[in-house]
């Protein structure tokens, strides 16, 4: 079998060219599909655990609760409006002034959304060995930034440079070109439970 005829068809599945850690992870598929000795195993699926969900909770807040028990969208604090916000952090295009949803609607949406940005942190780190509360914390990361797979936080916990990726927390602070105490707050809750 020649790799190349996968990698074209995988190609023009996508649309597009690879970056190189996709090469890397089709490579290995490759060569564990056809059984090849050492081939590393994928890593474990990784879940956001209780810390990283507490985390997550404490600076998302269930907001905007009403005297009948609903949970109202709110606007964007750094632009007044769009994107607008939702029980734990959803947003979205079903989400804008006006929508209302039941707290068992909100802690769904938690639980879906986490399981996406766990999964899409899990593919951005790839291999490189990562504890429990450093997962976390990049989860709660990419929930609130969605960046991590640009991030230089990213490249620096791949590279094994964990001291570096720490201090790479303090660095998204801002929303609409200014520094938030919120955010200010929640990147030092990240990187000290990052740290740990």
């Amino acid at each position: 079998m020649r790799r190349k005829t996968i990698f074209d068809a995988v190609r023009r599945m996508l649309g597009r060219g690879f970056r190189q850690v996709e090469v890397e992870r089709l490579d290995r598929a490759i060569d564990r599909a056809l059984g090849a000795e050492g081939a590393p195993e994928p890593p474990p699926f990784r879940s956001v655990g209780p810390s990283g969900v507490a985390l997550i909770k404490q600076f998302e807040g269930c907001e905007r609760l009403r005297a009948d028990g609903l949970v109202e969208a709110y606007p964007d604090p750094a632009t007044g409006g769009a994107p607008w916000t939702i029980g734990w952090g959803a947003t979205g295009p079903e989400i804008g002034a006006g929508t209302v949803w039941t707290r068992a609607q909100c802690d769904a949406r938690l639980e879906r959304d986490l399981q996406r940005y766990a999964a899409e942190v899990a593919e951005a780190i790839g291999e490189a060995p990562t504890t429990q509360d450093q997962f976390d914390a990049l989860v709660s990361f990419h929930y609130n930034t969605g960046a991590i797979a640009r991030a230089t936080l990213t490249r620096k916990h791949v590279a094994g440079d964990h001291a570096g990726a720490a201090r790479e927390f303090a660095r998204w602070n801002r929303a609409g070109g200014r520094v938030l105490r919120g955010l200010t707050r929640r990147r030092a809750a990240e990187a000290e439970l990052y740290g740990r």
